[in-house]
């Protein structure tokens, strides 16, 4: 049976380059980077030089990437350093946000006694900017947090325009661009964003291992304490066989970006051309418009087929997701999906897509013919 992965706003298949650098970093350069002798020395090389490059394929300095263990600590620092530390006073986010952003704001409110708001959000899944500048009107310390590219819709986010509203309001803000970053230029010279995170699973780099971006001169402080690793601003020995095989991902995602972006959104675009023809009434959650690897459709079955039909398709050899995979053991509907459906259109099996250079139309003919066996 040809197993078909669908599922890549999950996490990714590691690239072969990126194996063969970590294995590398591994059984030649394992010293730790705090140590002084030669292999210490050697292994500090590796991760300056890993920086520089991630640095450079955002346009932003060394200084400013640090490393962490995933998106999700990177998000909780932020949040919750610009609370503790930069007294932000209020969050504004949405609702559609990813639950390291949404619950990490809800436990900041409650431990803080600060004041969340959640800008509206149209039916095709996009932050409504009008009521944004509304709430920005409020003369309190604010930081807003909103994601680029939504995990589960592919809605995007303006970055530059949402960064210059923030800029004119003397406001912070922060972007999740989990599901972006290496997927498409982000030049960080150009946009006023404060603070952004990333994820090398989501990007064909190993899990355990990200970063964030703190612009300089931000006065974050660290969320646990120990050694000085990373400017005195994350604790713990860096993981340096993980750290490399992300820079190695990222600046292969980057150097191979125009050919691969044309290659999935072909596929994407096959996709939709084959969902018309097999079932006319299925409808494109979110804007039909959105990000190039993720598609979120609602299909024309009965109710009674939502709960089992991504086991259908798992017997069949084909991974894709009804929603976000941190979630996606859950029974309940999709927190993203219930701001913008309706209560009956809920109940009915709606499906996440997203796709790599490693698929092929041959991937999606066996999708198609998989759903009309369902």
């Amino acid at each position: 049976m040809k197993k078909v992965y669908l599922d890549n706003a999950s996490t990714t298949a590691i690239r072969a380059e990126v194996i063969q650098e970590m294995t590398k970093v591994m059984t030649e350069d394992y010293g730790n980077p705090s140590s002084t002798h030669s292999l210490g020395r050697a292994a500090k090389s590796i991760l300056e030089l890993s920086r520089k490059s991630i640095a450079k394929n955002l346009n932003a300095t060394a200084q400013e990437i640090i490393f962490t263990s995933c998106g999700t600590e990177a998000n909780n620092w932020i949040l919750r350093s610009a609370v503790k530390d930069l007294h932000v006073k209020r969050i504004i986010t949405s609702k559609i946000e990813h639950h390291a952003v949404l619950y990490t704001a809800l436990v900041l409110e409650k431990e803080y006694d600060i004041q969340i708001d959640y800008v509206d959000v149209k039916p095709n899944g996009e932050v409504d900017i009008t009521h944004l500048v509304e709430l920005l009107s409020q003369e309190k310390k604010t930081l807003v947090s909103l994601m680029h590219v939504n995990n589960e819709t592919g809605t995007v986010l303006d970055l530059e325009r949402i960064g210059r509203i923030c800029q004119e309001h003397n406001t912070l803000f922060h972007s999740d661009t989990v599901q972006s970053i290496g997927k498409t230029t982000i030049d960080l010279q150009t946009i006023p964003v404060d603070f952004i995170v990333a994820s090398a699973h989501k990007f064909h780099g190993p899990k355990g291992v990200g970063f964030a971006f703190i612009r300089k001169n931000s006065g974050l402080q660290p969320l646990f304490f120990g050694g000085e690793q990373e400017k005195g601003l994350r604790a713990g020995t860096e993981a340096l066989h993980q750290i490399a095989g992300m820079a190695k991902a990222l600046e292969v995602s980057y150097t191979n970006l125009e050919t691969e972006q044309n290659h999935i959104a072909e596929l994407k675009n096959y996709l939709i051309a084959q969902l018309k023809i097999e079932f006319p009434e299925f409808k494109i959650n979110g804007n039909p418009d959105g990000f190039y690897t993720v598609l979120n459709v609602l299909l024309p079955f009965a109710e009674a087929k939502t709960a089992m039909i991504l086991f259908h398709l798992d017997m069949k050899g084909i991974a894709v997701s009804r929603g976000s995979a941190c979630q996606s053991g859950s029974i309940k509907p999709s927190h993203v999906l219930a701001e913008m459906l309706s209560i009956e259109d809920l109940k009915k099996p709606s499906l996440r897509i997203s796709f790599s250079h490693y698929n092929t139309k041959e991937d999606i003919d066996v999708l198609i013919e998989a759903l009309k066996s369902i």
